[in-house]
């Protein structure tokens, strides 16, 4: 059973042995803790159990925010995007990664947090617990402080040439170091992925169901599946929901891709394109210029969003060199991968930004305030 928090007058005990045993759930408050107390968790690598506190992190110490998820697992976007496991960790609502200390990326990832670097609070206004009034040990053991012009250079990897581009570590960087690998058949994960709040019982037997229809019927292989498919259409139009989100682009593969430039900016609104439109756009494997349309954005076509800022350079999170992109991306507000289609990371809390090609969307008028 999920542990209930409850807060005392006397200090709040933040070691990692604490901290193992709480459960804090979506929707709980905690207050990110000062900076001198995370400092003391880190080792000299400015890392805990393998997760970077990174330079951006420091501006939210001592503020207070609510938990957005419970981030016990997650996809390693470094090597094959398959799930990963992760102990004592969430991400906040609203608090992603600015890129600052990292170049400039504009990826805007979703913030790990270590509950050790977390006070958990009744509610926004309530009063704070006490600190804890001795640091803890360094996270390594070695006695050595972690200090604050540690966390900075841990965001730059060694240059290992004069001529050599820089690069740079970020959580996005370590996630398979600081994580361990998680089966999709692990059930678990599912078990804990409700009983946090992360997903409803609703999303997630609409998932398991399409994952039955998928993989049980129409991927069967005895020549029904365009038949089956075409039903999953019919009854999702019925319901309003997402058509079939596993279809191939109706260009050849390696063909040359069509472009449009919209010059779309902050602010501007758009419609995002029928999904048959898309597909239209895309070789048989989905990519356009280089870049794929995934399953997890299906549920979006058709619907009119805000251009939250256009992408330009993100860090490839294999290297950790930055990485310009030849055509500008856009993302959009609000709109980030909810993990509904892909067993290998199901109901993945990391909410990743996904990047869309302006021949994807079409200008919109804003939708009428109600």
């Amino acid at each position: 059973m999920i542990q209930i928090i409850k807060l005392h007058d006397e200090r709040i005990d933040t070691s990692p042995a604490r901290q193992a045993e709480a459960s804090l759930c979506v929707g709980d408050w905690v207050e990110v803790c000062s900076k001198e107390e995370i400092l003391s968790t880190l080792g000299p690598n400015g890392q805990l159990d393998g997760m970077p506190f990174m330079p951006e992190m420091f501006a939210f110490c001592g503020k207070r925010f609510r938990v957005y998820r419970r981030a016990h697992k997650t996809c390693d976007t470094v090597n094959d995007y398959k799930g990963r496991k992760l102990k004592d960790a969430v991400h906040l609502e609203g608090l992603r990664c600015d890129g600052q200390a990292h170049g400039g990326c504009q990826a805007g990832c979703l913030i790990f947090w270590k509950t050790a670097w977390l006070r958990p609070v009744r509610s926004a206004n309530a009063d704070s617990p006490a600190s804890q009034k001795h640091p803890a040990p360094s996270a390594d053991g070695s006695g050595r402080r972690c200090t604050e012009a540690d966390v900075v250079a841990a965001a730059r990897r060694p240059v290992v040439a004069a001529d050599a581009a820089p690069a740079y570590m970020c959580q996005a960087t370590q996630v398979p170091a600081a994580t361990e690998p998680l089966r999709s058949w692990e059930l678990q994960q599912y078990v804990e992925d409700y009983k946090s709040g992360n997903v409803g019982l609703g999303r997630m037997a609409a998932s398991f169901i399409y994952m039955g229809y998928r993989h049980w019927l129409v991927n069967l292989g005895i020549g029904w599946g365009p038949t089956l498919e075409w039903l999953y259409n019919m009854f999702q139009r019925l319901r309003g929901g997402p058509p079939y989100p596993r279809k191939d682009g109706k260009l050849p593969t390696g063909s040359r891709t069509p472009t449009a430039a919209l010059d779309l900016q902050p602010g501007d609104w758009v419609r995002v394109k029928s999904f048959n439109a898309i597909l239209a756009t895309c070789d048989q494997s989905l990519m356009n210029r280089g870049m794929k349309f995934d399953a997890e954005l299906v549920p979006y076509c058709g619907g009119t969003y805000q251009v939250l800022k256009r992408v330009n350079r993100i860090l490839d999170e294999k290297t950790g060199v930055m990485l310009e992109m030849k055509t500008p991306s856009i993302i959009l507000d609000s709109v980030v991968c909810q993990a509904r289609y892909s067993e290998c990371r199901l109901f993945c809390p990391r909410s990743i930004y996904p990047y869309w090609r302006e021949i994807w969307l079409e200008r919109a008028a804003p939708p009428a305030a109600s």
